[in-house]
């Protein structure tokens, strides 16, 4: 088997940050909790059916590769907790962040006291706890140990959907796929609560001389000895997690002294507003302190674009874009400017000027009233931009009415194609417009009914040019780019000035193929993805490779000579599928 390139495995690696390590081991460690969460469940039913789920638990999750994998991520992720809370400069985020954070910090110090008496138990001394000894400790001889439990769980639960929510709202399948997320968000860990209620119960009824005999034996549960340092494993572990919890809160204190020593900087936002802030503040975590309303739907993550700003001035002095910075900027087209930085990504070390590029639209008051697709949603969308060719030179003979007058006929034309093909016109950019398709449809279908709308576009314009064939020198010519993939769409503008758009390398590649009709001499270019995705033959339409501004590797596209043409490809699909 070849081995990786050092180019490929750049390229593997260049999107992977810090959160993204801990998103992994985070769903490591959700996976354990469902499947222990069912585990319980199973008390609902009867202390065997307890006892056959445990085996298939432990079955799976002991399994030598799957236990290293655990707590590898288990280490990994309780150290980038700590990180966070460390790298962390100020908490005012929304409420729900900090939350998390804090509930993720509290579950190792709830958790130790399980730990000890079962894991390790059976670790150092072989012990065979299983759940009739776990559940007579904990509701006969040490009855808070119960509430520890509860609370341990509802802890552990609620800090893992939290990280879930953060992962998962910005999905296209999210906002069809919540109601049924929040139902079992909601029933596993009540079934796993009320099934180690029920096993308890059962426990409790049983409870004799004979059943103690036969449940609680050295064997089950150690001796006084080997409980005693069970006990103090878990003294030892409190004191020093909270020492580290306390080694942390003392680091940042130091960091800060050493931020204020070593300087401020100050920013200008280009609006008149400056604010000094110590050295090591990202900008937008300078914004926040400072309360600068600063765009950033993603919170900060480095998963979207909408805090990118635009420095001002010399970039020399800036320091280089981090791998996750550098691999956002390039999905969105921007990563070939020094200027455009992720402000939630960007210290300063100096004094910088700069401008916001999405002016902040969303307060806390807006995302809890507005729906998700109007603040922002990933999603696979078709991006159809159509450009009027030899608009300057019609301005130049014509009254400005006159020229208004043919430029909107134009628009209309294409418009009218564009819904007649179930797409959405988007944005009118002087004689341009884009057009997204994918809305309420699955990615082949809007692949389709861009082709389908494209050929509509050109039929149109030609029924136009008939139509002005008295006042035109020449008919009207034109030029249409499509491309699809995931986009970030949302609401994008400042106080009552706001449009539905769409974000991302998607609609700049659709933007690009349109330019190129020029060069190749064609009505429309399509990419391979459009293509493929749509079903089109391989042989349909010529191929050529080109290079796109702002991408390293070149590019498949198919050159339409007549857009005419690809209303017969769509509906021999459509035949074939029907």
């Amino acid at each position: 088997m070849a081995s990786l390139s050092p180019e490929a495995l750049m390229k593997f690696t260049r999107g992977i940050s810090v959160r993204q390590i801990r998103l992994s081991c985070g769903l490591v460690l959700f996976a354990y909790l469902v499947s222990h969460f069912l585990n319980h469940a199973l008390g609902n039913i009867s202390m065997e059916a307890l006892a056959d789920g445990v085996y298939f638990h432990t079955l799976f999750w002991q399994f030598l590769p799957v236990a290293i994998l655990f707590y590898a991520a288990a280490l990994v992720h309780a150290g980038l907790g700590l990180w966070a809370l460390y790298e962390r400069r100020q908490f005012r985020w929304k409420a729900i962040e900090p939350l998390q954070l804090v509930l993720g910090l509290s579950i190792p110090a709830l958790i130790i006291t399980h730990i000890a008496g079962v894991r390790l138990g059976q670790t150092l001394f072989g012990h065979e706890k299983l759940y009739p000894q776990v559940l007579f400790a904990y509701w006969i001889v040490w009855p808070y140990k119960i509430w520890l439990m509860l609370a341990v769980m509802t802890v552990a639960w609620v800090h893992g959907c939290i990280g879930l929510y953060f992962w998962l709202r910005m999905k296209a399948f999210y906002k069809n796929a919540a109601p049924f997320l929040l139902a079992a968000a909601v029933l596993v860990p009540a079934l796993a609560m009320l099934g180690l209620y029920q096993a308890g119960r059962t426990v409790v009824d049983n409870d004799s001389k004979e059943w103690r005999a036969e449940n609680l034996s050295p064997r089950q549960v150690g001796t006084q000895a080997e409980q005693a340092v069970l006990k103090s494993i878990e003294d030892y572990f409190l004191i020093g997690y909270l020492g580290l919890l306390g080694f942390v809160m003392l680091a940042r204190g130091v960091r800060a002294i050493n931020e204020r020593r070593a300087g401020m900087v100050s920013l200008s936002y280009g609006n008149g507003k400056t604010v000094r802030v110590p050295k090591g503040l990202s900008v937008l975590e300078a914004s926040l302190r400072n309360n600068v309303p600063h765009a950033s739907v993603c919170g900060g993550r480095a998963r979207c674009s909408t805090c990118r700003i635009r420095v001002i001035g010399d970039c020399a002095s800036l320091p280089e874009p981090s791998k996750r910075e550098a691999f956002v900027l390039n999905r969105v087209g921007a990563g070939a400017d020094p200027a455009i930085r992720l402000a939630c990504q960007l210290r300063p070390e100096t004094d910088l000027s700069f401008f916001q590029i999405f002016l902040p639209q969303i307060t806390a008051a807006t995302l809890r009233t507005s729906s998700p697709s109007r603040i922002g949603e990933e999603r696979y969308l078709v991006s159809m931009f159509v450009d009027m060719r030899g608009s300057t030179r019609l301005a130049e003979k014509r009254l400005p009415f006159d020229t208004v007058f043919i430029v909107n006929r134009f628009l209309g034309a294409v418009s009218q194609a564009v819904m007649e093909c179930g797409g959405q016109p988007n944005q009118f950019v002087g004689d341009g417009q884009l057009a997204l398709f994918g809305l309420g449809t699955d990615p082949q279908t809007a692949c389709r009914q861009a082709l389908k709308a494209a050929s509509l576009i050109a039929a149109n314009i030609d029924e136009l040019n008939q139509f002005l064939s008295h006042d035109l020198q020449e008919p009207i010519r034109f030029g249409i780019g499509i491309h699809g993939g995931e986009v970030i769409i949302g609401d994008i503008g400042y106080r009552d000035h706001m449009v539905f758009t769409a974000l991302g390398d998607a609609v700049n590649v659709a933007a690009r193929l349109q330019d190129m009709t020029k060069s190749l001499a064609c009505e429309a270019v399509i990419s391979e993805e459009v293509r493929v995705t749509g079903g089109l033959a391989a042989d349909s339409l010529p191929q050529h490779e080109v290079t796109i501004r702002g991408r390293a590797e070149p590019m498949i596209v198919r050159a339409v000579t007549d857009a005419k043409t690809l209303s017969a490809l769509v509906n021999e699909l459509n035949a074939i599928a029907a």
